[in-house]
């Protein structure tokens, strides 16, 4: 049997994440030049991972500034937020400037994408994480995640009902 290279990247690239009800892996990534955040830290704390495939990207640059505005009501739910992608921990300084972020963009840089591949959502064939979700709950358990297409911004209705879900339990 022999595939067309399209569906070939699909297959590949599309394999499932990590799902639901599964411990969330640690990990120890630049937030800033000069300090580190590891996931562990936020044990008793909502934390969510929001993995995009690159700073200044139009979609990417969308998507931050929503969940930007959304911090208040992230913090409701005593949620922390993270931004994940393979650019350096530079670009993410930059581009959080520039935008005015107010929530750490996490460098998943060298070794590249290696968190990214933990949670099954690193795009091998363009280099880059996938767009991707997840929440995970004050015991490190993660509790809802969603992969979207590249091109579309995934919002932010999914975190909310996800966090509201765990307020409920």
């Amino acid at each position: 049997m022999h595939l067309h290279p399209y569906f070939l990247y699909q297959l590949l690239n599309n394999k499932i994440m990590l799902e639901q009800n599964t411990v969330a892996p640690n990990f120890t990534l630049f937030a800033t030049p000069d300090q580190k955040v590891t996931l562990s830290e936020f044990k008793g704390r909502n934390v969510i991972l929001a993995f995009y495939p690159a700073d200044w990207s139009p979609v990417c640059s969308d998507q931050m500034a929503l969940y930007n505005e959304m911090l208040k009501y992230f913090k409701k739910y005593d949620a922390e937020l993270f931004g994940i992608s393979v650019d350096s921990k530079w670009c993410h300084l930059a581009f959080s400037q520039s935008r005015n972020l107010h929530f750490p963009l996490l460098a998943d840089f060298e070794p590249k994408g290696e968190v990214a591949k933990k949670y099954d959502v690193y795009n091998e064939h363009e280099g880059q994480c996938n767009r991707a979700l997840f929440v995970i709950d004050k015991e490190g358990i993660i509790q809802w995640c969603y992969k979207s297409p590249t091109a579309v911004n995934p919002g932010a209705d999914g975190i909310l009902e996800a966090l509201e879900n765990l307020k409920i339990k």
